[in-house]
């Protein structure tokens, strides 16, 4: 893994001229290794009313005109929190529509409640939800797995058309 913290995405496209990132933290050798994943789970606890800015910095980075890393692979988003807060749903939204512009499947919505690990655990629901995540997981991986060596292929991706409504 990379030696310097996680930072956001400036928008400066050496990433997209060279394939990599300039910045050394970890987010080059993520990127790598989602090329031949199956799926993806991303998470962030409430931090402040909002997700960590470190997976929205890591979010951003990996996804930036990588889209076709995430295409037809499950990517579902996660958020935990001590206490059932409205940010939560912002978090698993921010992170949904990450993989809803890479065109990314997403299996369900998660939360879990909890300060600490041991407290999560406690979430009975929460972590009832974990394990079903897992399962649908499992099961849709297995699924597009079956589906390709039956050759069904992914639905084909239209060209993205960009709207500018500001004249």
């Amino acid at each position: 893994v990379g030696v310097d913290p996680i930072a956001g995405c400036i928008g400066c496209g050496v990433c997209l001229k060279t394939g990599k990132c300039f910045r050394e933290d970890g987010v080059n050798e993520f990127v790598e290794k989602a090329k031949t994943a199956d799926g993806f789970v991303f998470g962030s606890p409430v931090h402040y009313a909002s997700a960590s800015g470190m997976i929205t910095s890591f979010l951003d980075r990996a996804f930036y005109g990588k889209s076709a890393l995430f295409q037809g692979k499950p990517v579902p988003a996660l958020s935990a929190a001590d206490v059932a807060e409205p940010p939560q749903l912002s978090i698993i939204e921010q992170i949904f529509y990450h993989q809803l512009h890479a065109g990314g499947i997403q299996p369900v919505l998660n939360q879990v409640h909890g300060n600490t690990p041991e407290e999560v655990k406690q979430d009975l629901e929460g972590m009832q939800t974990m394990r079903t995540l897992g399962n649908n997981m499992a099961w849709l991986l297995k699924c597009i797995e079956a589906g390709k060596a039956a050759g069904v292929s992914f639905p084909e991706r239209e060209p993205a058309q960009k709207t500018n409504f500001i004249r």
